[in-house]
């Protein structure tokens, strides 16, 4: 069995923009940026963040390597409160979007729409927790000097390990809900099916609970060869980084992440187009490590819930969106038809419009906010 330490916790801290002596920023007056492109800058916020790190030593991962120290980096808002029973009744875990870390839904369209006084996650309520997801932020990654020596690591590998920081670093034993945005929105369905009485409800935010095959895998597959295409990559053992790969691994990202009537809106003319892609995809290439990418993207190689979808007991509000190219409308007749299988399911395919991001409607809370509280309504019978 992996042992555990304790979890460690600094202060309270407001984290703002100008912390990061790297801050970039890719988006247009009126868009944001595709939440597939690295974050350079942590958004703003007044809110009382706790940062907490809590380590596993020699964690054991499904393809058999080990780690000796699995550090795993976490932010946490508001207070835990527990029942006459003893167990946690207010904690929400939020996950985050691939290549993502613990700040991205602290973003103003995310987190001013859900966590104020009155919304649907008050802090005041809830006890919200953000984790760094293994491979990505502050947690541990091939970038920290294994490179590609760093254990292969899989989605379920992700779960596994916060759930092990829920249990024994924040000594949370149960779950109010469990979110998440594209990654994190697969590994809510990961979480339903392994850990199906640890939470009250599941909040799906795009993605499809199937393997990860089509176009979907096409154009992974296809930025991950760019990469390791590029002669500079040298199997993982550069000196600087591929350039080359990283540009086209880019280039497919802003392709993954776009919303076609917000770009049309905001790059009407060719040359404010080509002048986008310019400089989003220096700003890629500047802030990205082309380990790190190819580990977090490939983390999805064996994810497919699909055949035990029957075995998530808990309420599911999954929310896809018209406009995303990932997940495209084309496919809500399958949605639809994998729903049914799921005894507390529900499916939500928001149309297209300027209200929606693409992709990255999944972190616009406003698009969604009121299937939230519907679930929350809807299970709030399961509260002591």
């Amino acid at each position: 069995m992996p042992q555990r330490r304790a979890t460690v916790q600094g202060n309270a801290v407001r984290l703002q923009a100008e912390e990061n002596p790297c801050a970039v920023s890719v988006s247009s007056s009126s868009s944001s940026p595709s939440p597939l492109l690295p974050k350079f800058q942590s958004p703003r916020t007044h809110r009382p963040i706790q940062n907490g790190v809590y380590v596993i030593h020699n964690f054991r991962f499904g393809t058999g390597e080990t780690l000796p120290d699995l550090r795993l980096h976490y932010l946490t808002l508001g207070t835990p409160h527990r029942d006459a029973a003893g167990h946690t009744d207010n904690a929400v875990l939020l996950l985050h979007g691939t290549g993502g870390n613990a700040h991205n839904l602290l973003s103003p369209v995310f987190s001013d729409v859900l966590f104020g006084p009155g919304q649907p996650l008050d802090i005041t309520k809830y006890f919200l927790i953000f984790p760094d997801d293994i491979g990505m932020g502050d947690s541990s990654k091939p970038s920290d000097g294994l490179r590609m020596k760093f254990p292969h690591y899989t989605y379920d590998d992700m779960v596994r390990s916060q759930h092990e920081m829920l249990l024994d670093g924040l000594h949370v034993d149960h779950l109010r809900l469990v979110g998440g945005t594209s990654m994190g929105c697969m590994q809510s369905f990961v979480w339903g099916e392994t850990y199906p009485d640890f939470m009250d409800a599941l909040l799906p935010l795009a993605c499809m609970p199937i393997e990860i095959a089509g176009r979907n895998r096409m154009w992974r597959y296809m930025a991950m060869q760019a990469i390791r295409d590029d002669p500079a990559w040298d199997n993982g053992n550069y000196t600087s980084e591929p350039v080359e790969g990283l540009k086209t691994a880019a280039d497919m990202l802003i392709i993954a992440g776009s919303a076609p009537q917000h770009m049309q809106k905001d790059f009407p003319t060719r040359q404010q187009a080509e002048d986008y892609v310019n400089r989003t995809v220096a700003a890629i290439v500047a802030h990205t490590d082309a380990d790190d990418f190819l580990y977090y993207f490939d983390a999805s190689r064996f994810y497919n819930p699909e055949p035990k979808l029957a075995d998530i007991q808990a309420p599911v509000m999954w929310i896809n969106s018209a406009d995303d190219f990932i997940n495209p409308p084309e496919l809500s007749d399958l949605a639809r038809s994998l729903v049914k299988r799921i005894p507390h399911g529900q499916y939500v395919l928001i149309p297209a419009s300027m209200q929606t991001y693409g992709h990255g409607t999944h972190t616009h809370a406003a698009d969604w906010k009121q299937y939230l509280v519907q679930l929350l309504q809807e299970t709030e019978k399961k509260q002591p």
